[in-house]
């Protein structure tokens, strides 16, 4: 090829390269067959282009130049093609160029909370040449320059540094080369952000404006809110403690000083501060003048002599002071006589009392339906004596009767019992007339949780069967000449309203003895369960007593007895006897000073003896751990075909505000089937704390795969929240396991609801009267009933058995009252046998006493 020499000019060779489309297509050259399977939108471009060069004569010269896709190159020299013997040409095509359709990895959905890093995997399908990667977010190109929260890896993963709410998107992973475009499934990605609490509120103001009462603070769950499935705030939205405000003070005035002399101006006067108390804490001032002036009406007066006009005056005051007094004694002559007629009606004025009858043996006078009290007809009363105090010897006791004698006089030696009886009919009679008082309007009407009794000075016990609940009437308590009609009743604390302030809580039942206003000359011994953890510390116990217009009032505070006091309480840990000179409604509430107050509630579990369904329940019931509230589970368990599972837990239930869950674990689930859709039952504390419902249950559900499954197997948990806990393993048979029904065997307390005269007590009449008798007088050597006391445990009370005319009954009352029926008389003798008393001389009877 001939050139000049020289620079060639500006384009020595020029290439084209052309696709065939369709039929194929004329350009100034030749075009190869295309590509098979190329993109018709992918045109061919230079890769690299010739450049000028200088060529020396007859030497070769090297233009190079690359295009893609292309099968063939063509050069022009000053417009003419070159031929292509006078050129060579070196052709690097490759005819497998392809993209896969599979990506090796694809980007997964992911759910990240707020600020986390995100990275999502990204590995193309492979290609000749190798894929172009990028990244789609909702199908809008991700750019990593204009976005310095995101970059794209050498392994083409997508990092997000920090998630932002807005990265919450559909992301897809684009490969591309020169002859496909392939996207990979899109991956949803979700920014979700977990729920925070805002700050405590203030306390609100306490809910008592005088004396102990709550006080509550609240926060939300908006700090921040939960978005996009994040989790809900952990723990409670709302928080309640005690709180106690001084309870305001009104001022009451002093007593009025005393006169003063009088003065010239024939006035004295009188002054008196308002101090009695003083007024503090917001309370009211006194009300009324501090100072009182009057007129001297004496001779220590000195006036100028008195005018016609004063002693005019005078002598009126004098007349009509005279009148006054006469009228006054005509008054009380009528009254007089009045009296004495009433006074012939009434036999006995001595137990008017409000609210109170005591029943007769024979009937009122007809013309007089006021008179109360009417000594017994004792041609129609029967005393029989039975038995002997002395110690039993072989063979039958004799028995003989008292015909026409005194009922009420000493009954010698014999073992006295005032024959009773109490079936049905006559208890409803007895309800049926107490109802027809106001006060009595509220007791149950049914027998079960009620007794009665008719009683003398002899006493006598009432009791409520499998309630431990009791009524001790000790000898001489009812006065000689009177007989009493006495009842005990248990009330269900829905059925009664008593108001509980602040942090109180019902830790007995409450019990009803009656009638009230019935006079008594010693105190009673009421017997009652608890619940109560009893800790001084940690609780402020108080007696409630309902009076006869149905307000509750505190009658005792415990600790703070007064020796004098008309009530008084033996705090033992599962039991309080009470000891009252008046009958009525009482109930034992405590007050926690601490959370680390508690009560006892006792975990029983029930399930159905027979189960005729695929379902199966189990009802865990958390009750007060008292009998009476063990009782009322029992009688509805019965009627609902229940049997006991697991034996009985008793849990500690603190003052602390927080719930009680149960929950159900390990349950096969090959055989049963769980329908419980939450994690754990919740009892609410407030529920359980203020103790107006004895028990509370919650019930899981089971659910049998099949009819012949019988073998269960699973756990229980109950437990307060940061508190105490229980756990129960249930395995049993569900057709034929009942282990556990003996357990709730209901004892017998002590034989008959009602028990009057000896009969009703452990120690003999005779034998008690010797004890009191020698140890009621003090002592020099200490064998006195001091002494006594502190062998039985009972020295904290000695101020008040001090109190009354006979400690040593009060002791012996105590001890009947503990211990009846179990009661174990040889340890009392031991006791007495070590103050230096003989025993022999105090526990037995001679003959002639018998």
């Amino acid at each position: 090829m001939a050139v000049r020499p020289g620079l060639w000019p500006a384009l020595l060779g020029m290439v084209l390269a052309a696709w065939l489309h369709g039929t194929g297509a004329q350009q100034s050259a030749t075009v190869a067959n295309p590509v098979p399977g190329a993109n018709p939108d992918l045109l061919p471009h230079f890769l690299v282009e010739p450049e000028d060069v200088y060529i020396v004569k007859n030497k070769p010269v090297l233009l190079v130049c690359k295009a893609m896709p292309a099968t063939q190159i063509f050069f022009k020299c000053n417009g003419e093609w070159v031929r292509q013997v006078d050129h060579v040409i070196e052709r690097s095509t490759d005819d497998s160029s392809d993209l896969r359709k599979n990506f090796e990895q694809e980007p997964l959905a992911k759910e990240v909370s707020l600020e986390q890093g995100i990275v999502l995997p990204c590995r193309p399908p492979e290609g000749i040449p190798p894929a172009e990667v990028e990244w789609l977010r909702n199908e809008d190109l991700v750019d990593p320059s204009l976005d310095p929260n995101v970059y794209i890896t050498r392994e083409h993963s997508l990092v997000v540094r920090q998630a932002r709410l807005a990265d919450t998107a559909n992301y897809t992973c684009v490969a591309k080369n020169i002859v496909a475009r392939r996207r990979s499934a899109s991956a949803a990605v979700i920014v979700y952000v977990n729920g925070g609490w805002s700050t405590w509120t203030e306390w609100s103001v306490c809910s008592a404006s005088c004396g102990r009462g709550w006080q509550k603070r609240s926060r939300s769950c908006t700090n921040p809110a939960p978005l996009n499935g994040g989790a809900f705030c952990e723990g409670q939205n709302v928080q309640k403690t005690a709180c106690a405000t001084l309870c305001p003070v009104d001022g009451s005035w002093s007593p009025w000083s005393k006169w003063s002399a009088c003065g010239l101006d024939c006035t004295h006067w009188r002054s008196r501060e308002c101090s009695d108390p003083a007024p503090r804490n917001g309370g009211e001032e006194c009300r009324g003048a501090d100072l009182d002036t009057r007129n001297c009406t004496s001779d220590l007066c000195v006036h100028t002599a008195s005018g016609p006009e004063d002693v005019a005056l005078y002598v009126g005051l004098i007349a009509v002071a005279v009148c006054l007094l006469l009228l006054l004694l005509v008054l009380i002559l009528v009254y007089c006589r009045k009296k004495e007629g009433l006074d012939s009606d009434v036999a006995d004025s001595s137990i008017l009392t409000s609210g109170f009858q005591p029943v007769s043996i024979k009937p009122s006078k007809a013309d007089n339906p006021h008179l109360l009290t009417i000594q017994p007809d004792l041609s129609t009363t029967t005393t029989t004596c039975q038995g002997s105090l002395c110690p039993r010897q072989d063979g039958p006791s004799p028995k003989f009767q008292l015909a026409n004698g005194h009922l009420l006089s000493p009954l010698g030696g014999g073992r006295h019992t005032l024959h009773h009886s109490s079936p049905t009919s006559e208890a409803e009679d007895f309800v049926s007339r107490l109802s027809t008082q106001n006060y009595f309007r509220s007791l149950p009407r049914g027998t079960s949780n009620m007794t009665y009794g008719t009683f003398n000075f002899l006493g006598g016990r009432l009791m409520i069967p499998n309630t431990g609940i009791s009524l001790l009437i000790p000898p001489d308590a009812i006065p000689r000449g009177k007989i009493y009609e006495i009842y005990l009743t248990l009330h269900k604390p829905e059925d009664v309203r008593l108001p509980l302030a602040g942090c109180q809580t019902l830790l007995s039942p409450i019990v009803s003895c009656g009638p009230p206003g019935v006079l008594l000359t010693r105190p009673v011994i009421l017997a009652m369960d608890h619940c109560g953890e009893p800790c001084p510390e940690s609780w402020s116990l108080r007696l409630k007593k309902q009076s006869c217009e149905g307000s509750w009032e505190d009658v005792l505070h415990l600790g703070e007895e007064a020796p004098s006091h008309l009530y008084y309480c033996q705090l033992e840990a599962g039991a309080c006897y009470v000891f009252t000179e008046q009958l009525g409604r009482f109930a034992l509430v405590g007050e926690a000073l601490s959370v680390a107050a508690t009560k006892r509630l006792k975990l029983l579990l029930f399930a159905p003896v027979a189960c005729t369904s695929l379902e199966y329940n189990i009802r865990v019931y958390c009750l007060h751990d008292t009998h009476d509230a063990l009782k009322e589970v029992v009688q509805l368990e019965k009627q609902l075909g229940g049997q006991l599972i697991q034996e009985p837990r008793v849990l500690h239930f603190k003052d602390s505000y927080h719930n009680l869950r149960l929950s159900i674990h390990d349950v096969p689930s090959s055989l049963w089937k769980s329908k419980l859709l939450v994690s754990y039952q919740e009892i609410p504390f407030y529920h359980i704390w203020n103790g107006t419902q004895q028990y509370l249950h919650c019930t899981f559900t089971l659910e049998r795969v099949s009819p012949s499954t019988s073998d269960l197997a699973c756990k229980v948990w109950v437990w307060q929240v940061e508190g105490d806990g229980q756990s129960f393993n249930i395995n049993f048979n569900i057709t034929k396991d009942t282990r556990f029904a003996e357990l709730l065997a209901l004892e017998s307390e002590g034989g008959v609801p009602a028990l009057v005269g000896p009969s009703a007590f452990k120690i003999p009449f005779l034998i008690r009267q010797k004890i009191i008798t020698s140890l009621d007088p003090p002592c020099s050597r200490g064998a006195d009933w001091r002494t006594l006391a502190q062998k039985l445990h009972l020295d904290s009370h000695l101020s008040f058995f001090a109190s009354k005319p006979s400690p040593t009954a009060m002791i012996l009352n105590l001890w009947e009252a503990r211990h009846f029926p179990n009661g174990n008389l040889s340890q009392l003798a031991a006791a007495v046998a070590g103050l230096g008393q003989p025993d022999a001389g105090l526990f037995t009877v001679s003959e002639a006493e018998c």
